[in-house]
This record gives structure tokens, C-alpha cells and sequence, in this order.
């Protein structure tokens, strides 16, 4: 974005970035809201760009939703080359007003952008530790998907969340057209949608944040009309095709809900959203099918969004092999962006759950189980968190104390300590370490090269990046995702007897 509006407007209209994006204000608006400085956003601009070129590179972008900053930073490292940011995972454990609610609009509308900083600075510091011990492997500034819900309110409020998710650095922002004051998680009933012109008008907002921000951010158009049978008015004309005449005793008009409507409706917002999105009830790929055809017919080139929704029981509607290729032959309809929303809570609470059950019946030896398979991923896979001190940026402090000391520091916070003394391998001749399991075992200064080398390169058919080393065995002590959960498998010094193993229930 420029300050002449001539220029500007010749790039909305020649820059392939901004095809069929249809702009109902002009340029100079926009020069006119800007100010009369430049501020830099550059996390949000280099995240849009990477995010733009991922989705006309590869097959599809998979994504999971992050609830910590950690958890941002083993997504990156594990080779996942996108974040997405959700709202209901914020009102469930991440919000400004510090409870836990359900996804019906309670948390404060600041919170999502406040979550994916968060991200950001996780992010941030991975980096910054990485770069300051002169590797160069990673991409570490994954870009960020989030959730701006139903905007919290009108036009105005959608301008300025958009404007606060630039802030926190985010790529690519989502609205919905349900209404505010009624808003339901996707996969809840009594969701009560906005008119189209409403919804419409909420992606304009968004759009013009975006530029008067001088960023490229994409936005993503959700609809919610396949599941939802009432709007909130009748006074837009492009929702009578739908309506069924009756009104309910709130007052709230009765709608046909389905793929028709929620076709319908994607077109409306197409021409205003990079991304188009339909909320769906069960992973059903014919459903997936209709909705994309009745889109790309109108518009070919519009990317189409899907949410890989852990409110679906995915073995219930599909088999091994169904769930297996799902995300494939999504992609191949022309769904880019492939995102699991809730995996953050679900990983966290299953995985706190297995810990804390194995630790009530085992004690320390189910705490020692957790570890030692924190040990074998660093061995096969270039985990680093078990190294829990250096993960956090200890390391990265120690050696700004040095600069500012003159490399003189006496009070360095990894020297003497009890990770520098018992994390770190004691190499034998044959370059292995005499405290751990053999088997499948590298040189710990060769198993960050191999396993991040190539970090962040194309995904595959899978959705799974290639940047990571795989092992062909299983690491040492068996330490596999198969059986019993990990924390309840004893060491072999603190399991009972053949005569009295019991299995866990």
C-alpha cells in the first residue's frame, strides 16, 4: 500500500493476489484512514505471503489448533508449516476474563488475538534460540490461522478485531455469519445466522482493516447455513429463496437449512474473501464434493477452507482406510486448508489425563516412562523439550549476559546445572552415550541435522512435512504408541511379577 491512490488501485487490479477480490471502497479511502505514518506489522505481512504461496504450492495446508505457545513451537518442529488460532479453544482455556467457557460468545473479544502473541512469542524465542546457536534449520514463524468469530458486534467491531489480529501478527482471519448476540459453536444447535448482506459486510470490515493496516492478510468467509434454520431478519432479499414464512416465538424467522443454502450464501461472500468455508455436521466427503463444485463453478480459482472437526466421531462415519485418505481427496476438490480446531485441548487433556492416572497408581515410575519417551523422540526425531531449561531459552539468556558482562559472566544459569550435567550425553569412543538404550540410537550433534535439515519442506500426500528424519525401528525400551498409555507402562525394575500383571482398565 502506497500513498498514491492511482498506484494503489492499479495493484488491486493488476497483482494476481488480489483476483476476484471484489473492494467496495476505493483507494483513496483507504490512504484517507491510514494516518499519517507507516507502522510495520511484520510477522502478519511475512505470515500472509507465506501462507499465500503455501496454498498455490502445495497439495493442501494441514494445520492443528494450538492452545500454548509450546504447543506452537512442536507443531514447527514436528514439521506442521501452519497454525490455526481458535476461538473456542480460547474460551475454553485461554481467554482475557480467565474461566473456562463453552464457545457461545462469553470470552472477551480481545482473546484470540491475545492467544496468537502468545503463539508469536513462543515462536519468536524458538527462533532466536536457534539462530543465536548458529543453526539455520527451521522456519520457525509457521503462519497463523485465527478465529474472529462472528466479529463480537457490528461492522466496526470486525474492523477493529481484524486490526488487533494484524497486531498479534496473525496471516489469515475467519468470520462467520451467525449472529453475535446468538452465536453457537459450529456444532451446537439453536445457531440463528445474520442476513447476507449482514455477513457481507463483515468481510468488507475485514478487508479494509487489512489495508488501511498496509497488510496483505487473507480472510476466510465461514458459513454456517447447512446446519442452521434461523436468521435473524428477513430484510435481505438474496435469503427469501430460503425462508419458509414462519417466525418462531422469539421472533426469529424460520430458514431451510442445508448444502443449498450454504452454497447460495458462499457465493455471496466469495467475491469479499480469499478463503470460503462451510461448517458441516459429519466428515462427508459427497457433502464436501456439492458444496465445492457449486462454488468453483462460479468462481474456479477461490481456495476452499475445511474444518477436520474433532465434534465428528471419525471412526463412526469412516473406516481406517476412509480417515487415511480424507484429507487427500479433499484436497484434490479444492479444499487448501485443512485444519483439526480443537487438537490442542483434546492432546492436552488426554495426554495431563494419561500422565496423571499412571502417576496415581505407579508413581515416579510412570513420570520415568514419560521421560524416557521424551528421550527416545529426541534421539530419533530432534525433540528438544526434555531438555526443558535450554527449551525455555536459558541458553539464549546466558549468552545475552555475556555480551552485556563482556563474556566475563560468573552466574551463568546452565553452567553447573543439573541439566548441563545429566541431559547431556557422556560420549563414549564409538560417539554414543554409556547412560542410554542402544538401539536405534545417533550421535546427538547429528540427530538435530538429519531431523530438521530439511524442516518445513513440501508437504506430501498426506499433508505431512518431509523435513524430518523417520526411523524405521522402534526407539530404545520399546517406547511406542501402541498398548497402554506410555505413563502406565512400568520400567521393567518396578513391574510386578508374571503372576501379577494386570492389564490397565
Amino acid at each position: 500500500m502506497t500513498n498514491d491512490p492511482s498506484r494503489t488501485t492499479r495493484e488491486w487490479q493488476s497483482d494476481s493476489r488480489w483476483k476476484d477480490i471484489v473492494r467496495p471502497y476505493l483507494a483513496q479511502d483507504v490512504i484517507r484512514l491510514q494516518g499519517s505514518i507507516r507502522i510495520e506489522h511484520t510477522l502478519a505481512r511475512l505470515g500472509a505471503e507465506r501462507l499465500w504461496n503455501l496454498l498455490h504450492s502445495e497439495p493442501y495446508v494441514p494445520a492443528l489448533g494450538a492452545l500454548t505457545g509450546n504447543q506452537a513451537v512442536q507443531q514447527v518442529k514436528a514439521g506442521l508449516q501452519a497454525i490455526y488460532v481458535s476461538g473456542w479453544q480460547a474460551a475454553a482455556d485461554a481467554n482475557q476474563a480467565g474461566q473456562m467457557y463453552p464457545d457461545l460468545n462469553l470470552y472477551p473479544s480481545d482473546s484470540v488475538p491475545k492467544l496468537a502473541g502468545r503463539l508469536n512469542q513462543a515462536l519468536v524465542r524458538a527462533d532466536q534460540i536457534e539462530h543465536e546457536q548458529g543453526k539455520k534449520q527451521i522456519h520457525w514463524f509457521a503462519p497463523l490461522v485465527a478465529d474472529g468469530d462472528t466479529g463480537f458486534g457490528g461492522t466496526l467491531n470486525s474492523f477493529e478485531l481484524m486490526k488487533a489480529m494484524i497486531e498479534a501478527g496473525v496471516a489469515c482471519v475467519h468470520f462467520e455469519d451467525q449472529s453475535s448476540s446468538a452465536k453457537k459453536c459450529g456444532h451446537l444447535g439453536g445457531k440463528v445466522l445474520v442476513p447476507t448482506k449482514e455477513a457481507v459486510q463483515r468481510l468488507v470490515a475485514a478487508r479494509l482493516a487489512a489495508d488501511v493496516m498496509g497488510v496483505p492478510t487473507l480472510i476466510m468467509a465461514r458459513t454456517d447455513a447447512e446446519s442452521a434454520g434461523l436468521v435473524t431478519s428477513d430484510a435481505d432479499a438474496a435469503d427469501h429463496e430460503f425462508m419458509t414464512g414462519e417466525r418462531n416465538e422469539e421472533g426469529l424467522f424460520v430458514i431451510r437449512k442445508g448444502l443449498e443454502s450454504a452454497v447460495a450464501r458462499a457465493l455471496a461472500y466469495a467475491p469479499y474473501a480469499d478463503l470460503v468455508w462451510c461448517e458441516t455436521s459429519t466428515p462427508d466427503l459427497e457433502d464436501a464434493r456439492q458444496f465445492a463444485e457449486g462454488v468453483l463453478a462460479r468462481y474456479p480459482s477461490k481456495l476452499l477452507a475445511y474444518n477436520c472437526s474433532p465434534s465428528f466421531n471419525w471412526r463412526r462415519h469412516l473406516d481406517e482406510s476412509g480417515v487415511a485418505k480424507f484429507q487427500n481427496e479433499l484436497g484434490a476438490m479444492g479444499y487448501k486448508f485443512q485444519f483439526v480446531t480443537l487438537a490442542g485441548f483434546h492432546a492436552l487433556n488426554l495426554s495431563m489425563f494419561d500422565l496423571a492416572r499412571g502417576y496415581k497408581k505407579h508413581g515416579m515410575a510412570a513420570y520415568s516412562r514419560l521421560q524416557e519417551k521424551e528421550f527416545g523422540r529426541e534421539r530419533d526425531f530432534g525433540y528438544e523439550a526434555v531438555k526443558h531449561q535450554r527449551f525455555a531459552g536459558t541458553g539464549y539468556f546466558d549468552a545475552v549476559q555475556q555480551t552485556i558482562v563482556g563474556g566475563m559472566a560468573s552466574t551463568l544459569a546452565l553452567r553447573g546445572s543439573t541439566e548441563a550435567e545429566q541431559f547431556t550425553p557422556d560420549l563414549t569412543n564409538d560417539g554414543l552415550s554409556n547412560d542410554r538404550p542402544t538401539a536405534t540410537r545417533g550421535v546427538h550433534g547429528k540427530v538435530n541435522g538429519k531431523a530438521n535439515g530439511k524442516a518445513n519442506g513440501k508437504a506430501n500426500g498426506n499433508g505431512n512435512g518431509s523435513g524430518h528424519a523417520k526411523s524405521k525401528s522402534k526407539p530404545a525400551n520399546a517406547l511406542s504408541d501402541d498398548g497402554a498409555p506410555d505413563s502406565e507402562a512400568l520400567e521393567p525394575s518396578a513391574r510386578p511379577t508374571a503372576g501379577r500383571v494386570s492389564r490397565p482398565a
